[in-house]
């Protein structure tokens, strides 16, 4: 890394550092920061912070090293080799040449794995890290016009787009149907808004500000009326909006999504970039997947902090469209590699299912503001069910090596993953490695949340944690195995006697419903015990939208017990589901699982009866300690992993779904 640093100082520091600073804006004004929104609403729920939550895990902490130690370095090295930093230093006129990349949003990389590691820092202080995050910015920054325009490839040469399907521009954001000028912004937002955050410094967040103020004084009601052709930056300018408290920021996320599918103001885009109707008229997911998936959670943003029905009537259409006809078991999204799309309802192949990696992790950021504005745990399921499936599948126990595509059957020969069927260490469009470093080291943030006087916890992963529940400090350690073993243990040490609400999320896998709706459904009910004991007494469990809540009065050194039942569940989908009709799949707890060539000596041929005898068996993949899936068909042993963990063995085939045998 500090050969990338001294590198590419060298090439600006001999010009640029007196100039660089021109171009900075003033400061927030304390005027603009007592300002109100026009229905003065926020989400009644609040994150506790990742400044406030110390991980001890033995399943996400080793993965957050992995991104720490080895991701955000490959991925630094990558974009220097490739020129996305020498891109700016062109762009800037500090250096002779032409854009390096193919593709029009290749600045977004650099801005997602600075995200990252600048919430990597938080639970990892690195100097060096610190001070070469600082040194890419010095660089973003020469790059950036001096009105705050900042998209590389325009700069350097408008009429030369690195992407055939991106059309030469004679004026800014006059294709942004393809140019990505306002997705390369809000990915700079949402970077910036995440350094500025953790470090406290201006320097990334002056450059966004710049930016933001251009598009403010260009996209106005009298002047362009073009939305982004990917989504993003709504949620970029809302979190710019949290950080300044001035409305113009708030107002243009608003302003964005109301011009979709108004054609009075646009050519329209279609249903691919969900241009097709007004957002407020929108109740099925089409189009491409990331694009939706972030429109949707800047929609609800939108829904709380203008506190508009009409918008939250449509998410909660599409949210439930999503889940009763259009998700995997995985929780992956987007079945169609044409477009990188949502499909027709119930259509969900297996050998060409996309379930871009991106998707996952846009599904876990809008699910998490569902469930900050309703306190409903079906949310957490969908997250639950996403992280431990289809998210962690997109990248590999080394940290080196990704899925784009994570389908659920591969026969070792159909290329879905780039031209590759199996992982791959990046590619042309590397949006999902980088996607998955700005996500994975911010995953301690999804643990809690905290409204009024009620404590919930959403996720079981050992950590121990500060919240402030009625102004009052509490101390709270979480101790478990999860997701192999179903015991969770708590500490709870408020710094006095407080009485508060704990909420402990009871998954929907415990009472024999795998996901919300009805897409999914367990072959074998079984009567399931959820246990509870306060100090080693078993107490009753009410539960509340899917929480147990148990209200006392809280003393240092309170125990809770946490028990579910792990078990073995067979899993049938829905029979619209015409690609999965008579098969069946496994999950233990929250782990789906696959059956992979490697372990399996006919894996096309596996038929499963319905009264198969399984037994689960712990073993080391790798890296992972897991627990496995073993049964005998025909006399033929079958081995059950993890999905997460396919394809970090080599080439081979593998199978989530197996049909059922003499059903």
């Amino acid at each position: 890394m500090k050969r990338i640093i001294f590198s590419l100082l060298t090439l600006i520091a001999l010009n640029c550092g007196k100039e660089s600073s021109k171009f900075l804006p003033a400061g927030l004004s304390a005027e603009a920061s007592a300002q109100a929104v026009k229905a003065g609403s926020d989400y009644p729920i609040s994150v506790v912070s990742i400044k406030n939550v110390i991980l001890d895990d033995n399943f996400w902490l080793p993965k957050i090293k992995t991104i720490q130690d080895v991701t955000i370095r490959y991925a630094f090295d990558k974009c220097d080799k490739e020129g996305r930093m020498q891109n700016f230093l062109v762009a800037g006129g500090k250096k002779e040449g032409s854009y390096k990349g193919k593709m029009p949003f290749d600045d977004t990389d650099l801005y997602k794995i600075i995200e990252g590691a600048s919430y990597s820092l938080i639970s990892k202080p690195n100097p060096e890290l610190d001070a070469y995050i600082d040194s890419i910015i010095a660089i973003i920054i020469v790059g950036q016009e001096p009105d705050g325009y900042l998209t590389t490839w325009f700069t350097i040469d408008r009429q030369k787009p690195p992407a055939w399907w991106v059309k030469p521009s004679e004026t800014r954001w006059e294709n942004e149907v393809s140019s990505h000028e306002l997705y390369n912004s809000g990915h700079l937002f949402e970077a910036a808004a995440a350094h500025y955050w953790v470090t406290g410094k201006r320097n990334f967040l002056d450059i966004a500000l710049k930016n933001a103020d251009l598009l403010v004084d260009n996209f106005e009601p009298k002047k362009l009326h073009i939305p982004p052709g990917h989504q993003i930056v709504e949620t970029g300018l809302i979190k710019l909006y949290h950080i300044t408290h001035k409305p113009k920021y708030l107002e243009l996320a608003k302003f964005f999504l109301d011009l979709r599918g108004d054609s009075t103001t646009h050519k329209v885009y279609g249903e691919y970039s969900q241009d097709h109707l007004p957002v407020t008229k929108q109740t099925e997911a089409v189009g491409h997947a990331v694009r939706a998936l972030y429109m949707y959670a800047g929609m609800t943003d939108i829904a709380v902090l203008y506190n508009d029905q009409d918008y939250l009537n449509a998410v909660n259409k599409i949210w439930e469209n999503i889940v009763n006809k259009k998700m995997y078991i995985t929780g992956g999204l987007g079945s169609k590699h044409d477009g990188e799309a949502f499909g027709d309802n119930y259509e969900l192949p297996n050998l060409t299912a996309y379930n871009e990696t991106c998707a996952a992790i846009g599904s876990v950021y809008w699910n998490q503001r569902l469930f900050l504005l309703t306190g409903n745990s079906k949310y957490y399921d969908i997250i639950e069910r996403t992280l431990y499936n289809g998210l962690i599948s997109g990248i590999s126990l080394d940290g080196g090596n990704f899925f784009y595509p994570n389908p659920t059957e591969s026969d070792g020969k159909y290329e879905f993953n780039m031209g590759s069927c199996t992982r791959q260490a990046w590619f042309d469009c590397s949006c999902c490695p980088t996607n998955l470093i700005r996500f994975i080291p911010s995953i301690p943030g999804l643990i809690y949340g905290v409204n009024k006087n009620n404590l919930y916890v959403n996720l079981f992963i050992s950590n121990t944690a500060q919240v402030s529940i009625d102004g009052e400090e509490i101390g709270i350690t979480q101790q478990t195995d999860y997701p192999w073993s179903g015991k969770v243990n708590f500490s709870i040490n408020p710094e006095k006697e407080q009485t508060f609400t704990l909420k402990l999320r009871i998954p929907g896998w415990t009472q024999n419903k795998p996901v919300p709706g009805n897409l999914y459904s367990y072959l074998n009910n079984i009567p399931n015990k959820v246990t509870l004991r306060i100090n080693g007494k078993e107490e009753k469990i009410k539960l509340n939208k899917g929480y147990a809540e148990i209200s006392r009065e809280w003393t240092k050194g309170d125990k809770v017990e946490l028990v579910l039942p792990m078990t073995n569940h067979k899993v049938i989908a829905n029979q619209k589901v015409t690609e999965d009709i008579d098969k069946v799949a496994f999950e233990y707890g929250p782990i789906v699982y696959c059956a992979e060539e490697i372990d399996n000596k006919q894996i096309s041929n596996i038929s499963i009866p319905d009264n198969i005898d399984v037994s689960i068996e712990k073993r080391i993949v790798l890296s992972d300690k897991v627990i496995t899936i073993k049964g005998k068909v025909d006399d033929e042993e079958i081995t059950l992993i993890p999905y997460y963990l396919w394809s970090n063995r080599g080439v081979g085939k593998m199978k989530v779904w197996f049909p059922r045998k003499n059903k």
